[in-house]
């Protein structure tokens, strides 16, 4: 197993650094743009090149490469809702993701204002529809951005961090330890397995205010 993970490892970074760092960043641009994030899996990316920093500079890099790239999104989404929200939610595009889900969006905004957008970052489809629906809401490009920044930052810390960790001691144990590549993917496994649970907690305890919002006939205005 070891060389097989070695020949991997090493392929990921044989791709130069700076073009790396930016398809991260771009990845998780697209990730975090409207309905783009339920294509393109921007934390796989990031995880991925993340396995090939070889120095503090790359990390400080990367890092600072999918936060910007984050916030990006998050900010071409609000546009997206500002200007062309409701033609978006009547497209074809729109239609097929179902009025339903951007129902709980906007009645999920209303109801938890800025906590909202920065859960929002950690939840299945809210994460690409919050963002819309902010854009459509009288919320304020500046609160929008107070509460979406630290969860983008807390988010790109983590996956940066789990990846870089995981493979560089992989290379360290890799020459002495034949099943050192199973504590690679342990680690991986067990971050991805915490991802999953804490998404499911939070999607299982936001989902009351959500149907609650949702049945309410005049829910409050989001935050300003």
């Amino acid at each position: 197993m070891n060389d097989a993970l070695t020949w991997i490892l090493d392929l990921v970074q044989s791709v130069d650094p700076v073009l790396r760092t930016i398809l991260a960043g771009v990845g998780i641009l697209l990730e975090t743009s409207i309905l783009v994030g339920l294509i393109v899996p921007g934390d796989t990316i990031v995880l991925v090149a993340s396995t090939a920093v070889a120095s503090p500079v790359e990390y400080a890099a990367l890092v600072f490469a999918v936060i910007v790239g984050a916030l990006c999104g998050e900010s071409i989404g609000f546009a997206l809702g500002r200007y062309f929200g409701p033609r978006i939610r009547t497209s074809r595009l729109g239609q097929r993701l179902g009025p339903q889900n951007f129902d709980r969006a906007e009645a999920y905004l209303a109801k938890r204002g800025g906590i909202a957008v920065f859960l929002s970052r950690f939840l299945p489809v809210l994460h690409s529809l919050i963002p819309l629906t902010v854009g459509m809401s009288p919320m304020r490009y500046k609160t929008f951005m107070a509460w979406t920044a630290p969860a983008c930052v807390i988010w790109a810390f983590a996956y940066v961090s789990v990846g870089a960790l995981a493979a560089g001691s992989y290379r360290e144990l890799s020459q002495e330890l034949h099943w050192a590549g199973y504590v690679f993917v342990a680690v991986i496994a067990l971050f991805i397995g915490v991802v999953f649970v804490v998404k499911k907690v939070l999607q299982k305890r936001e989902a009351a205010h959500m149907d609650a919002a949702a049945r309410s006939p005049e829910p409050p205005h989001a935050e300003q």
